[in-house]
């Protein structure tokens, strides 16, 4: 009954002065250097990346409204449901997804293909700040109640481990591992977990596929196959590089224009991003990002329940781990792992989630006075 979650007319009218414009200004600026890119990802034409990117920021855009008029309560209240919905959406991929370059990873839904690992990053995150919002302080640490979230993240993370999908899988762990930190769980846990994960290293390493083995090495060492896996690294180092103080201009990024850099309008949007605009135009993005990051925790802590501030504080440090790992990845300090850039890159699932995302932190603010029982 989601009508019920909702003010009267009047009252809806009344909560656009709870918004936080500093971060919805932020999100729109973000949304219109993302179109900006995309169209030069494009050659300068309104293609079909570009227009469809378009499109899918104000559709997003405007579920990132609804989504913040929705009582916090509602999205406490039907964490589980949506978790456990998720987790059927990963399994029906297995059997009935759609098959691209050696990986099943998305559904048809006619209008388009929805990637459900990128939405369980956002759903981890609903689901552990309800479940530690239930139970007290001085139970977290107990064996009954660390078994449940580890399940939780470990479920989802093979899911997504088997379609393939590496990178997706690291950032749904680094997602439940925030709230399980923050929730009070002691470090002496995450200590032993991570002497565990070394020793089963050399098994993980094993099952990887030759592809993901290849990134690492090439990671390690890119003149290895300059040609071949370290091709993209490369192209992405002289084009960052090559945009200088101020850039080459809009439109003018010769490593983009002249196809030398792969997946620009994906993961290496930021490459032809800098190469376009330089140091300048990339610190003042970095800002945004920054300032989006600072807001979500500033809502974090005027929030008056504990799922609010959970679920801001984890958003805030996956959002911005996400930001991190996909800059660290294209300056090559970090191995390829396919993590998308939030609203920059094109994906209309990754724009999804993240808009969702944003949307349920805006909530915690316009009803920020509203304690969860």
């Amino acid at each position: 009954m989601l009508h019920t979650r909702l003010h009267s007319p009047f009252a809806l009218k009344d909560k656009f002065f709870d918004l936080d414009y500093t971060l919805l200004f932020s999100i729109l600026m973000l949304g219109v250097i993302s179109m900006f890119a995309q169209y030069s990802s494009s050659g300068g034409q309104f293609d079909y990346h570009a227009k469809s990117h378009t499109i899918r920021f104000f559709v997003f855009f405007f579920l990132f409204l609804a989504v913040s008029f929705i009582n916090i309560r509602f999205w406490n209240d039907y964490s589980l449901l949506i978790f456990i919905l998720l987790i059927l959406l990963l399994v029906a991929v297995k059997f009935f997804g759609v098959q691209s370059q050696g990986s099943r990873r998305w559904i048809n839904l006619f209008v388009f293909n929805l990637q459900p690992s990128e939405l369980m990053k956002v759903g981890i995150i609903l689901f552990l700040s309800n479940y530690y919002h239930k139970i007290s302080s001085g139970d977290v640490n107990k064996f009954k109640y660390l078994f449940y979230p580890l399940m939780a993240l470990i479920i989802p993370f093979m899911l997504v481990l088997t379609q393939p999908d590496l990178g997706t899988a690291i950032l749904i762990i680094i997602s439940g591992i925030v709230i399980t930190w923050l929730a009070g769980v002691k470090w002496r846990i995450f200590a032993y977990l991570s002497g565990l994960l070394i020793v089963l290293a050399p098994v993980a390493i094993s099952l990887l596929k030759p592809y993901q083995k290849k990134r690492i090495l090439t990671f390690l060492n890119p003149d290895s196959d300059p040609l071949g896996a370290g091709y993209q690294i490369i192209q992405s180092k002289i084009a960052i590089g090559s945009g200088g103080i101020f850039g080459k201009g809009f439109l003018n990024g010769s490593q983009a224009y002249l196809n030398f850099l792969p997946e620009k309008h994906t993961d290496f949007i930021f490459t032809l991003y800098s190469e376009e605009f330089g140091f300048v135009g990339s610190a003042f993005m970095i800002f945004l990002y920054f300032l989006i990051t600072y807001r979500i925790i500033r809502i974090g802590t005027i929030t008056r329940s504990i799922f609010g501030k959970l679920y801001c504080y984890g958003f805030s440090t996956a959002f911005f781990a996400y930001v991190a790992i996909n800059m660290s990845m294209v300056l090559g300090l970090l191995p390829i792992v396919g993590a998308p850039l939030p609203i920059l890159s094109y994906g209309g699932s990754s724009m999804l989630a993240m808009m969702f995302g944003l949307g349920i932190v805006m909530s915690c603010n316009v009803y920020k006075n509203n304690a969860i029982g």
